[in-house]
């Protein structure tokens, strides 16, 4: 570890055309990552988060709801290219309902919302340098879409994957492109900033900023979430849910013992020998669901007192620098969660939500859930659930983790699902049509592949 080494990456950053204020947010990280940092939150540090003001109790007039609306711009993380599950191009773009992608739906629950508040709410999309092309196009077709002198876009920023051993800026001759990485969602501060897109949102009067994944459709505008939010005076707010056995993995709020301040702990940052702290729903009973509220003045003075460095926690990812090539070098990505932004803005805020705004997807098995009877498209767009409770699906991973396996066994349609408990699928299993699945039913595996014939019922 050396001085060469860091002036080897934000030389590499530069001749990329990598912004100033990026590159002293790396350099920031760079120094704690050689200083020994973990980023971890002990357990001992910290109180748990008990009892936030909820959505279901919060009063705002209309006149209030569409006043915070007007100065309300929506802001969607859209760097990822669905990775995970086989995809090379934007996870935003998979159709989920009707032909229709997250995208489209998402273009839709603003027009909305638009024409319901009479506020202009100016959608904007947080790309990496892999996703703004194909999602630049495929808005394309939206003639009312882009709000007069804001864009529809701004690209996060990129820095180099360093090998492990040296902290030097990996070399990787196969595919350069491997050798980057996204800073992680915590970019998006330095990145709308950076872009400028930050100043003309204040310039044109805009105060406030709601942001959320693009693939959880369940985040849709919420008019009388900014009323509360405008009202509140807080510099920050996340949505939180109530956590189940299901949520054990997702980030949790809590409060910090020195001063009192609501932070995020995600697993990256919680020690081994902790998780069974942070892994219990009734000990930190709220999870994060990366729907979050700021104040751009705020956020916009604090970057200039802090000099562009928010000091979010480190998070430490190492990986390979192919993640398909697991005996390629071993790698260190320094990443940030958006999330744990709550920790820099004192009067930050949180309040609870239902489960209806969070419906992430992440896993195919999330995306059969979507795709079935157990959601309704609403006219404005949300997807809202009509079987209560939601059952839990689990696809094996062997045969459907890609989008092209799961395409290929599910193309006749997602079964019905509305009345299941529960639907485990172990084995390759193809589904013909009309396949309906009641309370729990679980398929072997046969060790060969296998056909559901057009009209079965799982099930009880």
């Amino acid at each position: 570890m050396s001085l060469e080494g860091l002036k080897s990456a934000t030389d590499k950053m530069a001749a990329a055309g990598v912004h100033e204020q990026a590159i002293a947010v790396f350099e920031h990280y760079y120094h704690a990552l050689e200083d020994g940092a973990t980023g971890f939150i002990p357990e001992d540090t910290i109180e748990p988060l008990d009892a936030p003001p909820l959505l279901e109790d919060v009063t705002v007039s209309d006149s209030d709801a569409k006043a915070a609306f007007e100065k309300t711009v929506i802001i969607k993380l859209n760097g990822g290219l669905g990775t995970s599950m086989g995809m090379d191009k934007a996870k935003s773009l998979l159709p989920v309902r009707d032909g229709k992608s997250f995208l489209d739906l998402i273009v839709d629950q603003v027009l909305t919302a638009r024409e319901t508040h009479g506020a202009p709410l100016p959608l904007i999309f947080m790309n990496s340098f892999r996703t703004s092309e194909d999602t630049l196009a495929a808005l394309a077709k939206y003639d009312n879409l882009e709000v007069e002198g804001i864009g529809l876009e701004f690209v996060q920023n990129q820095e180099p994957k360093l090998l492990k051993s040296d902290l030097t800026p990996v070399e990787w001759p196969d595919d350069p492109t491997l050798e980057w990485c996204p800073p992680g969602h915590g970019d998006l501060y330095t990145a709308l900033a950076a872009s400028g897109v930050l100043d003309n949102l204040l310039a044109k009067g805009y105060r406030y900023a709601s942001v959320s994944n693009s693939d959880n459709l369940g985040a849709a505008p919420n008019a009388t979430i900014a009323g509360w939010f405008a009202a509140s005076g807080a510099p920050y707010a996340a949505e939180v849910c109530r956590r189940t056995p299901a949520d054990r993995k997702g980030g949790h709020l809590a409060i910090r013992k020195a001063d009192g301040q609501l932070i995020l702990r995600d697993t990256a940052q919680t020690p081994k020998e902790e998780m069974d702290f942070f892994t219990d729903e009734h000990r930190h009973p709220y999870f994060h669901t990366n729907n979050l509220w700021f104040d751009l003045e705020n956020l916009a003075r604090t970057l200039a007192e802090r000099k562009s460095v928010l000091g979010l926690p480190l998070i430490k990812n190492e990986k390979t620098v192919d993640p398909a090539d697991p005996s390629s070098p071993e790698v260190v990505q320094i990443e940030t969660a958006m999330g744990s932004a709550i920790e820099v803005f004192e009067g930050a805020t949180a309040i609870g939500v239902g489960r209806d705004r969070f419906l992430p997807v992440k896993t195919t098995s999330d995306l059969l859930l979507l795709r079935s009877d157990v959601y309704e498209v609403t006219d404005d767009a949300r997807l809202v659930k009509v079987a209560d409770p939601v059952p839990l699906i689990e696809l094996d991973g062997s045969y459907y983790k890609t989008i092209s396996a799961f395409e290929q066994r599910f193309a006749a349609g997602a079964p019905s699902l509305k009345n299941a408990e529960g639907f485990t699928v172990n084995g390759d299993w193809t589904f013909e049509a009309d396949v309906t699945v009641v309370g729990k039913a679980t398929l072997p595996d046969e060790g060969s592949p296998q056909t559901v014939p057009a009209g079965t019922v799982l099930g009880d």
